[in-house]
């Protein structure tokens, strides 16, 4: 039963908080997870060391609090949709009726690209409106950037205080939010000149050559593979849905390989292309770009004047 101001919201509650020290973040979390507990209601805490460790002091051992380790859960947007997916439907099996749940969401404060973080916060609107989900993402104004902090209000219909929740005047229907946006971050790498660029590869010759470029960058084989994988995919989308030219460029560092590919075409019109799979018929492909969200390092999905660009990383972010 939805209680406090999640009643009367069926499906995902999907609230942001603000803070700029530990006893403000303590403030709005503490009564949220509190009142979860004394209702009977699974609570999840998916914070990174520091946080994590705040609510864990707040609440002492045996509080009945799940804890999931926030650093590993948001490796990497898609796998975390992914996985609170699969966590919310065994509660919803079990006949729970309501779950919370709080985690930081990386950006560049803390040293993690935000394209794909902001496409996340919008896309979960949409990825967990299924699910009976009361979720607050806080972010600490000390170290989000001030571009962060507005894409944030952009996309979380409601705000949490310490002990009163609101409607977000900001916020903005998901879909025209993705559709609307571009990722605009470059790997460091990107400033010197590409050790490979082809002009209209197909799939296999551009996995060989980026093979044969990356053979340098002592990546393990799992980025390696996942590498391949979504510069296959890239490729073939580029071929297929894009416009020609093709262009593939790769920079190379040590156990990292940046890779993109750009068309002259518009890109993708799903608007949560790549954080979830793709709506088509088994067998019929389309999974390509959701799994390189979930093996590459980044994946960037830009759209520019001259065309749209998917840039893959795998190994190390700089």
């Amino acid at each position: 039963m939805r209680s406090g101001a999640a009643a009367g919201h069926p499906g995902y509650f999907h609230e942001t908080a603000f803070y700029d020290s530990d006893e403000q973040f303590l403030s709005v979390i503490v009564p949220f997870f509190a009142d979860g507990l004394a209702a009977g209601e699974p609570v999840i805490s998916a914070f990174a060391p520091g946080n994590q460790s705040l609510v864990r002091d707040a609440f002492g051992d045996g509080s009945g609090i799940r804890f999931l380790d926030g650093d590993v859960h948001y490796a990497r947007p898609a796998a975390a949709i992914r996985g609170y997916r699969a966590l919310f439907g065994e509660y919803v099996t079990r006949g729970v009726p309501q779950i919370r749940v709080a985690g930081d969401v990386p950006h560049p404060g803390v040293g993690a690209p935000w394209d794909w973080w902001a496409r996340y916060e919008a896309v979960v609107n949409h990825a967990y409106r299924d699910f009976p989900v009361w979720g607050i993402c806080p972010y600490d104004t000390r170290t989000a950037p001030a571009d962060v902090v507005a894409e944030v209000r952009r996309t979380h219909p409601h705000v949490a205080h310490a002990h009163r929740h609101s409607v977000n005047p900001a916020f903005e229907d998901p879909a025209e939010f993705l559709s609307a946006r571009s990722d605009t971050w470059r790997d460091p790498l990107e400033q010197g000149r590409p050790v490979l660029e082809l002009t209209d590869p197909h799939p296999g010759q551009a996995r060989t050559a980026v093979t044969e470029a990356a053979a340098s960058s002592d990546l393990t084989v799992e980025d390696r593979n996942g590498l391949l994988l979504g510069v296959s995919e890239a490729v073939t989308n580029a071929m297929i849905h894009g416009r020609a030219p093709v262009t593939l460029r790769a920079w190379t560092a040590a156990r990292r390989v940046v890779v993109t590919v750009t068309d002259a075409g518009t890109g993708p019109r799903a608007p949560y292309a790549g954080l979830l799979p793709a709506d088509r018929p088994a067998g019929s492909g389309g999974l390509g770009l959701w799994i390189s969200h979930q093996v590459c390092a980044f994946v960037g999905m830009h759209r520019g004047l001259n065309g749209f660009t998917i840039r893959l990383i795998a190994g190390v972010l700089s």
